[in-house]
């Protein structure tokens, strides 16, 4: 893990780079086009060729689900439980309320609040299973009122599903269940098969083709974000323990050979322990191939000359994570302006948040953090409108509408408002007035 002065690294050391796409574009173009106009037909052949299983449904049959809780350890079920709970109570914070406007005699003005009809929930089933990612996207969906979550996720060689990915659905509430992954789920959930129902909104992470996927069919459906590896940012003053800093660091790592694990520090000799440290806790590890990777490609360190600085890297950096390594972390939070999620002191490391603290784990990667929010209720709503006006209420306005409508040379738009009160002509009155006739 190198380290770098933060007047001596350039930008492109410093920021994180997402997985180039381009290699798979094609080849997700192809399966969306094939399960759009194939159907089960195609969702079945491309379990064959990817899934290595032969499937006459896809659905996970409630007695699939009560075989798998059967499999699951007691303790895990209840851990699930504790941790829906903690997520529930944080994300019910998030409900908007519809609102209604009669401060002008006359006139209504208001705003519904209306949850989506059905989302889909993706969720990985490939190198690693993410039971914690069924409770963080459908716990907020519930909650904001979607009627149906239509969730999919890779089979097994044997057409099963993880036990624990079927555990948490349970916890979570999420009953209806298909066994597809990939790029041909996302095309389901896009378009519809006789299986599988059309959604208007698609959530969850999942590698390059689940990415790519999304980004293709967005516009058919809404999507979540379009996410990138993940990434970690530490900022750690001199005190902080360079143990505690590495094993954070590796937290992230292990994820995916793409991650990115960033320490920000403002103490050479921090930069140097930790850099020690990481290589002693990279060969304890049982993905100790992937997180190296990672470290050695993505991975660094970079000294800032104050922690005020460090941040200012931060914000530049916008990490999907970022932990506040200092005794008093509520200094700073005041300072941070781009960031999925915080972290504030030296316990609170971030696997907290991706299992049980409450706040979400589907978070903005690669910089995105500058324009893009974490997950929420707000993503499973919509947002509908409405005014009314009385009679008297439009006369006190209507010349002013005009007037502006034909300043954009609308004169249609004028006429709507004018003709209620006999001026329907006023649009050629003003044209030969500006002619001179």
């Amino acid at each position: 893990m190198r380290i770098f002065e933060m007047g001596k690294i350039k930008d492109e050391d410093i920021f994180s780079r997402q997985e180039p796409t381009s290699h798979v574009e094609g080849i997700v173009s192809e399966i969306i086009a094939h399960v759009r106009a194939d159907g089960d037909a195609a969702l079945k052949e491309y379990s064959q060729k990817f899934d290595h299983v032969e499937l006459q449904d896809f659905r996970v049959t409630e007695d699939e689900i009560q075989s798998a809780i059967g499999k699951v350890e007691p303790e895990f079920i209840k851990i699930l439980e504790e941790a829906a709970d903690n997520i529930r109570a944080f994300h019910e914070k998030q409900v908007r309320q519809s609102f209604i406007m009669t401060e002008k005699e006359g006139v209504v003005l208001g705003q519904r609040v209306i949850p989506l009809d059905k989302v889909g929930l993706y969720v990985p089933g490939g190198t690693a299973a993410y039971p914690s990612t069924v409770l963080m996207d459908a716990i907020p969906a519930k909650i904001a009122g979607v009627q149906e979550i239509v969730m999919v996720t890779p089979p097994s060689r044997e057409g099963t599903v993880n036990p624990y990915i079927l555990a948490a659905a349970h916890v979570a509430g999420v009953g209806r269940i298909y066994k597809v992954g990939g790029a041909q789920a996302i095309a389901a959930l896009a378009y519809g098969t006789k299986s599988i129902p059309r959604v208007d909104k698609i959530v969850g992470p999942g590698n390059a083709f689940v990415a790519e996927a999304k980004k293709q069919v967005f516009g058919q459906v809404n999507i979540d974000m379009i996410a990138g590896p993940s990434e970690v940012l530490v900022l750690a003053d001199g005190k902080s323990d360079p143990a505690y800093v590495a094993a954070d660091l590796l937290s992230q790592a292990e994820h995916d050979k793409n991650a990115s694990a960033v320490l920000v520090t403002d103490s050479m000799e921090l930069a140097e322990k930790v850099q020690t440290e990481i290589e002693r806790q990279l060969k304890t590890l049982a993905r100790e191939e992937i997180a190296r990777t990672s470290i050695d490609q993505n991975g660094k360190i970079i000294v800032a000359h104050d922690l005020r600085e460090g941040v200012d890297a931060a914000n530049r950096i916008a990490p999907e994570h970022l932990e506040i390594c200092v005794d008093q972390p509520f200094d700073y939070l005041g300072l941070i302006r781009n960031a999925g999620s915080v972290f504030l002191g030296r316990f609170n490391p971030e696997p907290m948040g991706d299992y049980f603290a409450g706040p979400n784990h589907t978070l903005p990667t690669s910089g995105t953090a500058r324009f893009y929010s974490p997950l929420s209720v707000d993503d499973f709503v919509k947002k509908m409108q409405y005014s009314y006006f009385t009679k008297d209420a439009l006369a006190r306005d209507y010349d002013k509408v005009s007037f502006f409508a034909r300043k954009e040379g609308l004169t249609a738009h004028a006429r709507a408002v004018d003709i209620r009160f006999g001026k329907e002509d006023r649009d050629s009155i003003d044209s030969r007035d500006s002619s001179g006739r």
